[in-house]
């Protein structure tokens, strides 16, 4: 199995509050995921003899837990959250979802509203669109809606779902503006603080589609500590725990370990300087593959 094995354990001193790893589930999609259309023609669904229709969104139906479970599509990351929200009521209602409402949250003031929050409580599974991920940190960052969604996440069965900038949210540090080509020098790129429902993970999607390598790349180099996570299009991962991998989807999940850089000269050049970094950890993981994200005992603490 790829990656490095590492137990996670709980802090050995009763003095210190302490977290759980999480229980909730998070499912982060690269994009353009299958909805029951046929493939396009050469795409990775249409030339992979295993792909499933609607594959990864049934994964996310599967993984609810309750009877007759709220799903809560999130469209606030996208321009035309109407339209967006639609296309996956309709998804999700001929899987089977039986109740489906949208969390139509467009500026931080609907973030505090008593009756969505009502609403994060009661659901089962939520679904981040895709759109703008700088649009949905900044609307939904610091607000009792994220707050309530993350204490929610370390310690009930939730699912949490997202796809394109839905997914990029889902983590610090995030990425939020660089071309689809650019990364190659230092400043062509953008990061900022995510979601948190994971620390020291940078995702980026539509990974290989874009071409996205050396901008994620550059995001490690700032910060070897960080692991890079690339998610093509109709591919995802399931996340157990908090750093429990499940490849799922008809592409490839590339994941880049920057603990084993041996240097870099991000921190001694100009900006629009091209970079250097040495000795990444390069793995290439299809569905089925498993992998232990590389956290510190205390992360959920």
């Amino acid at each position: 199995m790829p990656g490095r094995k590492k137990k996670t354990t709980r802090s050995q001193d009763p003095s210190r509050p302490t977290c759980p790893l999480p229980q909730g589930i998070l499912i982060a999609v690269g994009g353009h995921e299958n909805k029951g259309e046929e493939p396009e023609k050469g795409s990775n669904q249409d030339n992979n003899r295993n792909f499933v229709p609607d594959g990864i969104l049934q994964r996310f139906v599967q993984e609810l837990v309750g009877h007759d479970p709220l799903v809560l599509v999130v469209p606030t990351a996208s321009s035309v959250p109407e339209e967006a929200a639609r296309d996956y009521h309709e998804v999700f209602r001929r899987l089977g979802v039986g109740r489906i409402e949208t969390l139509n949250v467009q500026q931080r003031s609907d973030a505090n509203d008593e009756k969505t929050l009502q609403l994060v409580n009661e659901a089962a599974g939520f679904w981040f669109t895709g759109g703008d991920q700088l649009r949905l940190t900044a609307i939904l960052g610091g607000t009792h809606l994220l707050q309530r969604l993350k204490e929610r996440y370390a310690y009930d069965k939730i699912v949490i779902g997202g796809t394109s900038a839905g997914a990029t949210a889902m983590s610090t540090p995030m990425i939020y503006e660089g071309r689809n080509d650019a990364g190659f020098r230092k400043g062509e790129i953008a990061i900022t603080t995510g979601l948190r429902f994971m620390h020291d993970v940078a995702i980026d999607t539509h990974f290989i589609a874009r071409g996205r390598i050396a901008r994620m790349a550059q995001i490690i180099a700032t910060n070897p500590t960080c692991m890079g996570m690339g998610l093509e299009e109709d591919t995802g991962v399931i996340v157990r725990e908090g750093y429990k991998l499940e490849v799922i989807g008809s592409g490839l999940v590339t994941l880049l370990e920057g603990s084993s850089c041996t240097a870099t000269n991000i921190y001694d050049i100009s900006n629009d300087t091209p970079f250097s970094i040495r000795d990444l950890v390069l793995h290439f993981l299809s569905a089925g593959e498993e992998y232990e994200l590389p956290i510190t005992p205390d992360m959920y603490q």
